[in-house]
């Protein structure tokens, strides 16, 4: 009773969910601080080779792509998700906490800090996995569309908020100094995480083995039609978006002639757009469904690559088109990644939700390496324009997979008239006379 009136408020009211929320949020933007700090650290303390920092750099997909899957066949064995994501936050923490000890004591190297990102990525992946099936518990079935766009607004936040403050702190406290932020977000996401009261009721799934597990998640992905769908879009809409971005900067200073500021100060208004988003993927699901949602949104996803591509004039004219394209394709990726992640969680089997999100996220992100290195090496072939042009045309293709599975919109038609009953027919005809007959 009392579980069944705590779904019944709304979801900002929930104590549970504000602190799920809350722990994500601040673990998040402690993570973007150290995005910038840790590179800096390695750069100015450390005299870092570039092939040091391209090494450096991967160990925040590399856990991924080693450890993604297992992690998702992990998470679905297990009766409680909780306990597992408080000790990826406590491990993070710590490992975090090496940066500015290590600093200290004047033994701060390149390997260990490499050692560190790979510690720190490893514990995100797995706690990705456990968080997934986690939020199912937390949240009503009814409310998840406006949980995600809780989260997705997160990550708008943190995405703008983010460098700045971590250009502020490695301005006043150096830069391992504000790795120490890090590990304490991480810290006080466990402390929140801790406080959850919700009970977990998982029933794990019957393993067979660890690839047998992960082969079985791999197989549900696949031959569900709608998941089949996800994977296939998501994974398109990652690779040529990443050979977008792999040349987008270049192409904004070299061809457009957009200041560096000017770059910044557009990327943030993506972030403004992620916040719009997230506020009307809520109500828009409510309207239309997830499933209609996505359909549209990803027809639009092109538009943002197509205004870069071909827009020219003075700097006064190309800017605020690239700020409203940019303000456009914030809200319209929140809104498709909102409607995504719920759709995934309906279509997954409860006992194969943690490897069916971990499959996801190993084979959408997997391709973000291949999509920067096809990016960088075509414009080497057929120049900056020509690829950003390509990317629009790729980005399109994504919505085929959408449109070609049982999400793509359907128009309700309306039930037949029924049959006129013979009787009842003869009988108003017979009425009808009557009133002719009698001048009534």
């Amino acid at each position: 009773m009392k579980q069944t009136l705590q779904d019944s408020l709304p979801l900002r009211r929930q104590r549970d969910y504000r602190l799920l929320w809350s722990a994500r949020t601040i673990s998040i933007t402690g993570s973007e601080v150290s995005r910038l700090a840790v590179p800096l650290t390695a750069v100015t303390l450390l005299a870092a080779t570039p092939a040091q920092m391209g090494v450096l750099t991967a160990m925040a997909s590399v856990p991924v792509l080693l450890f993604g899957l297992h992690a998702g066949a992990l998470a679905d064995r297990l009766r409680r998700h909780r306990p597992l994501m408080i000790a990826c936050e406590l491990v993070a923490a710590c490992a975090a906490f090496t940066v500015p000890i290590a600093w200290f004591a004047g033994v701060l190297t390149m390997p260990l800090l490499i050692a560190v990102a790979l510690v720190i990525g490893t514990a995100g992946v797995v706690f990705k996995a456990a968080n997934f099936p986690h939020l199912a518990v937390v949240v009503p079935a009814e409310k998840r569309t406006e949980a995600m766009a809780g989260f997705h607004a997160s990550y708008s936040v943190a995405s703008i908020a983010g460098p700045g403050l971590a250009g502020l702190l490695v301005q006043a406290l150096t830069a391992p100094l504000a790795v120490l932020v890090e590990g304490v977000s991480f810290l006080a996401s466990a402390l929140m995480l801790r406080s959850i009261r919700t009970p977990e009721h998982h029933e794990p799934s019957a393993s067979r083995g660890m690839w047998r597990d992960v082969l079985e998640g791999l197989r549900v992905s696949v031959t569900n039609p709608v998941l089949r769908a996800i994977l296939g879009a998501g994974i398109t809409l990652n690779f040529f978006a990443m050979a977008y971005i792999a040349i987008a900067i270049l192409y904004m200073l070299h061809v457009l002639g957009i200041p560096q500021g000017m770059i910044g100060a557009l990327t943030a208004i993506s972030g403004v757009g992620g916040l719009i988003g997230a506020w009307a993927a809520t109500r828009l699901a409510k309207r239309f469904g997830e499933d209609r949602l996505m359909a549209y949104t990803i027809l639009l996803f092109p538009v943002d690559m197509l205004v870069v591509g071909l827009v020219s004039g003075p700097l006064w004219v190309k800017v605020p088109i690239m700020a409203a394209s940019g303000l456009l394709i914030g809200a319209l990726v929140t809104s498709f990644a909102t409607c995504m992640n719920v759709v995934c969680m309906r279509e997954a089997p409860a006992e194969m939700m943690g490897r069916v999100n971990a499959t996801m996220t190993f084979a959408i992100q997997g391709v973000l390496a291949l999509g920067s290195l096809t990016g960088g090496l075509l414009a080497e072939v057929v120049g900056l324009r020509a690829v950003i042009l390509i990317c629009a045309c790729g980005i399109a293709l994504a919505g085929l997979w959408i449109w070609t599975s049982p999400m793509r919109p359907r128009r309700v038609r309306p039930a037949p008239a029924p049959a006129p009953d013979p009787a009842l027919s003869a009988a108003m005809r017979e009425l009808s006379l009557t009133k002719i007959r009698t001048g009534t």
